[in-house]
């Protein structure tokens, strides 16, 4: 059962992310956050009186595309949340190496750990389009936890959820070929970005064919490869930065495949639909 003014705080926060997202720029987000009635925003939570401050601690911040946000190894300082475009988070191994854990996109937030664990950043986070967001500094939001403990609750839950979808990703890449980790990668996206075109779903990841293959632990060859194979039975249809999904079913049966089961032995072939000019 959710605590009173549990409903009212996320529907007021999805409410606040949703009106800044259709700002121009900084300078927009500066005046609307500045005009906007800070408790319709936020809704009601156990302290009401505490909702304006907030509200007047939070900052606009925009980044153009490419742009690194924050870098591994940087401190952390500083919490975010995405108003609009996509930000993607990495990790560097030892020998240089890039992986790529995450696409986020309006309403995430990122940079969380920084709440509970000053020290470095351990990953870096990067625009991958134009981004405006809106941040919170560090001792800001451990005084707001401390004040309201629905902010605490909801932060965890956030972690839990992040942490659960790395182990889920840690079995993948050691049960799971390519096609497998690809596909379930696909609909990840699908399930985040995704829009409806008639009975397909088009994806706007915006990824390079390079962090395609970062997010899928794979070479950039080997993902070119299976995306054509996917074309070629009839599953999706590829395009600059995006995909467009034909056929989900076929998608969620090869995401379930392991390294122990032939890849696509129980899927026949459709027939490729070709993309209009």
């Amino acid at each position: 059962m959710d605590r009173p003014g549990e409903a009212g705080f996320l529907r007021g926060l999805e409410d606040f992310v949703s009106r800044a997202r259709g700002c121009d720029g900084v300078d927009g987000l500066l005046q609307w956050s500045d005009a906007v009635p800070p408790v319709h925003v936020w809704g009601q939570v156990a302290e009401p009186s505490a909702v304006p401050a907030l509200i007047a601690q939070l900052r606009p911040c925009a980044f153009g595309a490419g742009q690194v946000i924050f870098a591994q190894g940087d401190p952390g300082e500083r919490v975010f949340v995405i108003s609009c475009g996509k930000v993607k988070i990495s990790l560097r191994g030892p020998g240089g190496l890039e992986n790529l854990v995450a696409v986020l996109g309006p309403s995430d937030l990122f940079g969380e750990l920084a709440v509970f664990d000053p020290g470095q950043r351990t990953g870096t986070a990067t625009a991958i389009t134009d981004v405006t967001a809106l941040w919170l500094d560090r001792v800001t939001v451990c005084t707001w936890m401390a004040e309201q403990p629905l902010v605490a609750e909801r932060l965890l839950e956030l972690l839990t959820r992040r942490l659960r979808r790395t182990d889920d990703d840690l079995v993948g890449l050691i049960s799971s070929d390519l096609a497998s980790r690809l596909a379930r990668q696909l609909l990840l996206l699908a399930q985040r970005f995704g829009t409806r075109e008639g009975d397909a779903l088009r994806v706007p990841h915006e990824l390079t064919q390079t962090e395609m293959a970062q997010l899928v632990g794979a070479d950039r060859a080997s993902v070119n490869k299976t995306l054509q194979d996917f074309v070629s039975r009839g599953w999706i249809l590829t395009a600059h930065k995006s995909v467009l999904i034909i056929d989900r079913d076929a998608l969620a049966h090869q995401a379930k495949t392991t390294t122990t089961s032939s890849a696509h032995a129980s899927r026949p072939r459709r027939r490729p639909l070709r993309a209009s000019a």
